[in-house]
């Protein structure tokens, strides 16, 4: 039987969300406050945790941080309950690490999808590591687990089944100098990393679009984010909590394989970045920047004039001069503000 436990300060809701996870066949404890739920949650190493957010002594917030700083408790799944449904709330309780937020008053029903979804999550990631420990057999396989499943898609591994937040066009994800609690990776949309200078301008350092993972950098570091990131139209985020990928980053060679790759890849194209912004002339930095761009979008490009100097490290003016060049020479065409390639090769030629 799965063990809850239960933190909320009001004693008729407590009550009662413990009346509708024993009838579905939970163990239950309950604490009044966030201090008396820390010392259960330590004694009793629940399954998962509900917490309410504002609570006398020791708020949820509060709750999850200290949680977060034992071992033995840290990777417990942890669903916020609040009557708070600011989005700024939701996303501080998230950004903290949580797995969930549901506001009150809530369904039955979404409770206990809620808290199923979590555990069945927990249980697969147990079966894919005790797989994964498994004997290996003189084919070089785990016994007892195909060849087909030891090579399921890394992708399909991190990015299905995940909540997915929405972002609306120049809605910002993360600052810099904040410490990350997720792994996100790009459903729908495209994003844009950036720094400013003292003087407020921008330098865009990457760009991310549909099937592309974000925020990978700092996580790996285990230090804070160093840039800005940023929708540059309507975005769909599938999230990873942090702690999953953690776990999935000490179980799974495969996934740390392609982490590495991808951060070896990434300080490649800053350095190649930082020599472009220093040495190229500025027809090479406008190639540069239509060529990585294209790469993404795939089709036209439909990036603001600004959003394209910000990547190429140029003034506005000097962008849009360069681009009416590159026309007349018929390397590229601009219809209502998109930008097409026509002559990709004699682009990369200007890079040499």
């Amino acid at each position: 039987m799965k063990k809850i436990l239960v933190i909320e300060d009001n004693a008729g809701i407590r009550e009662n969300v413990t009346e509708i996870l024993e009838l579905a066949n939970y163990k239950v404890f309950t604490a009044e406050d966030g201090k008396t739920g820390i010392e259960l949650a330590l004694q009793e190493k629940p399954d998962l945790i509900l917490c309410d957010v504002m609570m006398p002594q020791l708020d949820g917030f509060g709750v999850l941080h200290l949680l977060h700083k034992n071992p033995a408790i840290r990777n417990t799944p942890f669903i916020f309950m609040s009557a708070r449904a600011e989005r700024s709330e939701m996303r501080k309780g998230m950004e903290l690490g949580a797995d969930d937020y549901i506001t009150k008053p809530f369904e039955k029903t979404e409770l206990l999808q809620a808290i199923e979804c979590r555990l069945k999550r927990v249980e697969w990631l147990k079966q894919d590591f005790v797989q994964h420990e498994a004997p290996v057999n003189g084919n070089g396989h785990a016994n007892g687990y195909s060849k087909t499943t030891n090579e399921r898609d890394i992708l399909s591994l991190l990015s299905e089944n995940r909540d997915i937040t929405k972002y609306k066009r120049k809605q910002i994800i993360y600052v810099e100098g904040n410490r990350p609690a997720r792994l996100y990776y790009i459903k729908k949309g495209k994003i844009k990393t950036y720094k400013t200078n003292e003087e407020g301008k921008e330098l865009i350092v990457g760009i991310y679009g549909e099937g592309d993972f974000l925020g990978y950098v700092a996580l790996l570091e285990g230090t804070v984010y160093k840039d800005r990131a940023e929708a540059m139209e309507n975005t769909e985020l599938a999230v990873i909590p942090k702690d999953e990928f953690d776990a999935l980053m000490n179980t799974r060679r495969e996934v740390v394989t392609r982490f590495m790759t991808m951060m070896a890849k990434n300080i490649t194209e800053k350095e190649q970045l930082l020599l472009g912004l220093a040495y190229n002339s500025l027809r090479k930095k406008v190639a540069d920047a239509l060529i990585t761009v294209n790469r993404k979008y795939k089709s036209s490009i439909n990036l603001s004039r600004e959003n394209l100097a910000a990547i190429a490290g140029t003034a506005t003016a000097s962008m849009i001069r360069t681009l009416s060049e590159f026309k007349s020479e018929k390397l590229i065409d601009i219809s209502d503000g998109a930008i097409t390639i026509l002559n990709e090769k004699e682009l990369e030629n200007l890079l040499n």
